[in-house]
């Protein structure tokens, strides 16, 4: 090992380590190495990422150095930084994260984006009825339940372990008594109907051919039953349209997210599906589409 290694050098400074980390991860292929580097030296550390600047002379002790290069040597083989320290930012909340669940991705605030919209149009003057199908994390149910004010949120998902996660998330961010938790395969388990003024998913939409070429990092560690959409990445989607539409009040919105490759096969889906009647699709920073949008008809 080189002397610039921090497994054999115990005198590092916070920058130093750093600068080697950055080096190494870049090397190893991961895609962001510098940033990968200040969140685990961050985690390592107990402190926030900001303060790596303030102590940037600073020696790290060994047992920060110790459990760094652990968590280094950990996403070297490639396993998410986010699962590495437990959590990621979602529209400005902490999330807790294990490879139960689907790591948050920026994309997927556009679906809170919309949420918060529509409940703002809402006239009755009641409870605003929302239903997260496929809650994973439970970061679209925890933050609609922040963020839109007389809100009801139930969050559905087929895995047990996901659901823990969900409640933890809820529970740090004080709103457990405005939500409902179920396991269920999407609504098996939830007979009411004409029962939600929202339903929102992030749904499984990558397609069997696409999932071999995800990178090594998604496709290794994260969870297959919230990614692989079947052949054409629609085959939850395909049973989730009529389930969602049944629970659906008159002029309730069902808002889900799509992936470039499965986008027009929603619309599609949307467009045959009695009831319902799609609205503009919704584009990513990307200018692909995004968040597939309809609303149930008044009987």
């Amino acid at each position: 090992m080189s002397s610039d290694d921090p497994t054999v050098v115990q005198t590092w400074t916070i920058g130093r380590l750093l600068t080697w980390t950055t080096d190494y991860l870049r090397d190893k292929g991961a895609d962001s190495p510098r940033l990968d580097a200040e969140v685990l030296l961050a985690h390592a550390r107990d402190c926030p990422r900001i303060e790596l600047y303030t102590a940037y002379e600073e020696e790290a002790p060994e047992p920060v150095c110790a459990a760094f290069r652990e968590l280094v040597r950990r996403r070297a083989e490639g396993v998410p930084v986010a699962y590495l320290v437990g959590h990621r930012e979602f529209f400005s909340l902490s999330f807790h994260v294990t490879p139960d669940v689907l790591i948050p991705r920026p994309e997927t605030e556009l679906l809170v984006v919309r949420a918060i919209d529509l409940a703002k149009e809402f006239q009755s003057g009641g409870v605003f009825r929302i239903a997260d199908v496929g809650t994973g994390s439970g970061i679209l149910a925890v933050t609609c339940a922040k963020h839109v004010q007389g809100s009801s949120v139930l969050a559905l998902d087929i895995c047990p372990a996901a659901l823990v996660v969900a409640r933890r998330n809820a529970d740090r961010h004080g709103v457990a008594e405005h939500m409902e938790f179920l396991q269920s395969d999407l609504f098996s388990e939830h007979s009411s109907v004409a029962e939600f003024d929202l339903i929102l998913s992030n749904p499984p939409y990558v397609t069997s051919a696409e999932m071999g070429q995800l990178d090594a990092d998604v496709r290794d560690h994260e969870p297959h039953l919230a990614l692989d959409g079947g052949e054409q990445g629609t085959t939850v989607i395909e049973q989730l349209i009529p389930q969602a539409t049944e629970r659906l009040r008159p002029s309730g919105w069902l808002l889900m997210e799509v992936g470039p490759t499965s986008a027009t096969r929603v619309e599609e889906l949307v467009d045959s599906a009695p009831g319902l009647i799609r609205r503009n699709t919704i584009s990513d920073l990307a200018g692909h589409p995004r968040v597939v949008q309809a609303v149930r008809e008044n009987d």
